[in-house]
């Protein structure tokens, strides 16, 4: 007589039932990741550039750096790579640490190890920050465009907008009492808005008040329509533009790419909005009272995030690139090596020295490979329709 264990679980012969085990989805989503090795690639990619970047920043930065990207050497001037320096020549403190010139030198004799290391950290805090103003803009705008879409905008509300904008935009530029009061008018029109709207029931409104009121185009017609100015722009030339008007720091550089690379993320967002707000657990938050901005942010906004993911980096690659564009074409600052000076100054000694050029190229060329290479994984991952093909 076999005896069995009632622990013990019926095997698929005895007519039981086994069960699969149990991945949750980022286990399943990794699984499938893994098996595109371009990705896999990009990623590593990735995470040696990031650790690069940031040991960049400790290394290169502050008073008295382990490597001084700025440390000239006229004497040691476009040296070649693995070369070693001339201990005749040099003062202790301006010996490579290294002991060898990794990567050269330039013609001013810094060594472009060290202003690689350095521009590597600036590549990377421009492509994060420049990409995450980017998305929350984008977030913001396509959120209110794909759940507020079908409310109007009223004369009164893009008086209001275009006052207090303006306000801004001069107080940015140095006129602040013009554009405090442009604020102020601003605000008084809002409060205007909202004390008639909201005895708008309880009797008529005044005659002078009621064309504040006057219906001009819907929310979603106006976010879409800027959405489709800002694409009409050349962003490389808008950027041009601005930075030309601009103090040449690296902070408005970041915000300058941020605030012209928005609309891919606000087009995404609004379409994921859209098809989300007639979904059941938004009609349910609905009817429990939640807010709409509960509902937008806690609920719509994580399950619209993928593809907004991929966009972000892939993003974050033409970031980098429009930063070494500027940096070449002399518009960066100057006070930080980044690639695209490098790149800049090794133009002429192409033949002399090529490696100014080589370096700085190959680096550019790796990483923005290695994000687009990431970014393409993570869409055929995200994207439930393209799993079918794994």
């Amino acid at each position: 007589m076999i005896v069995m264990n009632q622990n013990s679980k019926p095997s698929p012969a005895e007519g039981g039932v086994l069960e699969a085990p149990k991945r949750t989805l980022f286990q399943e989503n990794w699984n499938l990741f893994r098996k595109n090795r371009l990705a896999m690639a990009g990623l590593v990619v990735f995470v040696i550039f990031f650790i690069i970047a940031v040991g960049g920043f400790f290394l290169t930065y502050g008073r008295s750096p382990v490597f001084d990207p700025a440390l000239v050497r006229l004497q040691e001037k476009l040296r070649p790579p693995l070369s070693k320096p001339n201990l005749e020549t040099l003062k202790p403190e301006e010996l490579p640490r290294l002991g060898i010139y990794l990567f050269g030198t330039d013609d001013l004799g810094r060594d472009v190890f060290s202003r690689m290391l350095q521009g590597a950290w600036v590549s990377l805090t421009v492509g994060f920050v420049a990409v995450g103003i980017a998305v929350i803009i984008g977030i913001i705008l396509g959120g209110i465009a794909g759940y507020y879409g079908s409310g109007q905008i009223s004369l009164g509300h893009l008086l209001a907008s275009v006052l207090v904008g303006g306000g801004i935009i001069g107080i940015l530029l140095g006129e602040t009492a013009v554009g405090v009061l442009l604020v102020l008018l601003g605000a008084a029109v809002a409060a205007v808005l909202i004390r008639m709207g909201n005895s708008k029931g309880k009797g008529p409104i005044p005659m002078g008040f009621s064309v504040l009121f006057f219906n001009l185009f819907s929310v979603d017609v106006l976010i879409t329509g800027l959405i489709d100015i800002m694409l009409c722009f050349p962003v490389f030339f808008l950027i041009l533009t601005v930075v030309a008007l601009i103090p040449s720091k690296i902070h408005y550089i970041m915000i300058v790419i941020g605030l012209t690379s928005w609309m891919g993320s606000a087009r995404f967002i609004r379409a994921e909005f859209l098809s989300l707000r007639e979904l059941d657990f938004v009609t349910a938050a609905k009817a429990l009272g939640v807010s709409d901005w509960r509902i937008i942010f806690r609920h719509m906004v994580p399950n619209a995030m993928s593809p907004v993911l991929v966009s972000a980096t892939i993003g974050i690659a033409s970031a980098i690139l429009i930063e070494a564009g500027l940096s070449f074409l002399g518009f960066g600052d100057a006070s930080y090596a980044t690639w695209g000076n490098i790149l800049s100054s090794g133009k002429d000694f192409l033949f002399d020295a090529p490696w100014l050029t080589f370096v700085p190229g190959f680096a550019v060329l790796t990483v923005v490979l290695a994000f687009n290479l990431f970014g393409e994984g993570l869409r055929d991952v995200l994207n439930p329709k393209l799993k079918e093909r794994h």
